[in-house]
Parts: structure tokens; C-alpha cells; sequence
């Protein structure tokens, strides 16, 4: 069987946000495979790894610069890398026409894909992209078995969780707690570099985006700096309620 991993490359979480002209500025700051994709490259090592006869095949649709996001999902120990190369912010429905062509071309049968991406927060691509494929989803998943073709699992519901079932092929989104992912080891870095990454062009798919990104700002709060006598109590009590209800109107 083929598993498709999808790779995101956002901004390590350490980095600050700079806007320039109306965008997001990511040439001066480090970038790292979104941190939701390595848990579904890690459950995929881990399926092969308990047994499943399976090709680990990654997938990018970004920028040049997300080959690195790529070759650390290939030193984790994916098998092969695919990157369509575009500078074109594609939105999750646009994204998921390329997955779906992609997951059909190769004759995938499990998609992993990374729930609430960091970049845009949304768990929008699973979905899209299960609709396309006419597939079954399970969504927030946080454990995971393959027996034969068949997945089983657990994911997240109020106030609780849910156990699921079903028959491949399949979409599965990828949060915090499904696993731990491996760091790359030295070794497997060296390899990393002489496994196949396959360029394609957007144009290839016949893909426009439906969404257009305008603008970009950041919301920057001001602290009003004010500050009460603590000599009486009740009074700066009082002061603080008429603070927080007249004007951070926390509280009513």
C-alpha cells in the first residue's frame, strides 16, 4: 500500500511575525515542517513499522524553500518526497483538487494530513480532500491501528473520545498526542539526501485558488498602563471593577 503524507512548512514557534507590504515576511526567519504534518509522517513510520507493507510517500505544495520541510519528513524515514513547486497561496479547497489527483496518480490508500495547520488555522484540507476522493475521514485522531484494511482508532469528542472503524482508502487528520515524533538522526539526514524528491508545476493540475489574501496585519495591544494606590483597598477593589467593566470590558 502507498501512504501520502501532507507537508506544511510554517514558521517555528519561536519566531516572531513580521508583516511587510500587506504579507507575511518569512526570508529572515526559520521555517520548519508544520508540527500537526510530523505526527501523520511519524503514524505512518509507526504503521510500517507494526507490520504494514507500506511505501511512505511525502508531499509538498509550496514555495522552493519547503524542500527542507520535505527532506526532514525523508530523514525521518519517509521513502520518497513529492514537491509541486508554486508561489501561489493556494486555499484548502484549491490545495485539496492537487491532493486528490496526486493520491489518485499514485494509488494512495491512506492520506495523513494535519489538523488546524499553524499557518492558517484551519482544519479545513482533510475534509476538502476526503470529499474529493469520496473517501471516509476520521478526524482528531489520537490513536491509531491498521488490521489488514481495515483502521481503528480513537479521536476526540466533547467531553470525551470516540472510538471509530472503518475500511481503507481513507483521510486521516493528525493532532498532538497520536505520538511522539522521532528527531532525525544523523545517519538518516546523510540518506535523506539521495532519496527521490519528484518536482511538479501547479500548472499541471489545472488549480486556481477561490480565496485571495488581501491583507495581512498583526493586532497589537497597547497596555494602558494605569496603576492603583494598593494604600486603600477598597478603594482601588472598586477602581479595578470600574476598569474591567468600563473599559476592558471583561466583565459587565
Amino acid at each position: 500500500m502507498r501512504i501520502l503524507t501532507l507537508i506544511r512548512q510554517v514558521l517555528d514557534a519561536e519566531e516572531s511575525v513580521r508583516v511587510r507590504n500587506g504579507t507575511v515576511d518569512l526570508e529572515s526567519s526559520k521555517l520548519v515542517m508544520d508540527a500537526m504534518d510530523e505526527y501523520g509522517v511519524e503514524e505512518a513510520l509507526r504503521l510500517r513499522e507494526r507490520g504494514a507493507d507500506a511505501e511512505i510517500i511525502a508531499l509538498a505544495i509550496a514555495p522552493v524553500r519547503a524542500e527542507d520541510a520535505l527532506r526532514t519528513a525523508l530523514a525521518m524515514g519517509a521513502d520518497r518526497g513529492i514537491h509541486v513547486v508554486t508561489d501561489v497561496a493556494l486555499d484548502a479547497i484549491a490545495l485539496s483538487a492537487v491532493v486528490a489527483q496526486i493520491a489518485r496518480a499514485e494509488q494512495a490508500e491512506l492520506i495523513f494530513c494535519g489538523g488546524q495547520q499553524a499557518d492558517w488555522d484551519s482544519h479545513a484540507l482533510g475534509a476538502a480532500t476526503a470529499e474529493r476522493l469520496q473517501w471516509p475521514q476520521a478526524t482528531w485522531t489520537n490513536a491509531l491501528e491498521l488490521n489488514g484494511t481495515v483502521l481503528t482508532g480513537k479521536h476526540e469528542a466533547d467531553e470525551g473520545s470516540e472510538s471509530f472503524e472503518l475500511s481503507l482508502p481513507a483521510v486521516v487528520t493528525t493532532q498532538q498526542g497520536l505520538n511522539e515524533p522521532r528527531y532525525p538522526t544523523l545517519p538518516n539526514i546523510m540518506k535523506s539526501k539521495k532519496k527521490e524528491i519528484r518536482k511538479e508545476t501547479l500548472d499541471a493540475f489545472g488549480v486556481a485558488p477561490k480565496l485571495k489574501v488581501t491583507g495581512v496585519e498583526i493586532q497589537v495591544k497597547e497596555r494602558l498602563k494605569k496603576i492603583l494606590d494598593g494604600k486603600d483597598a477598597t478603594a482601588a477593589a472598586s477602581q479595578l471593577v470600574q476598569l474591567l467593566r468600563d473599559e476592558a470590558r471583561v466583565i459587565s
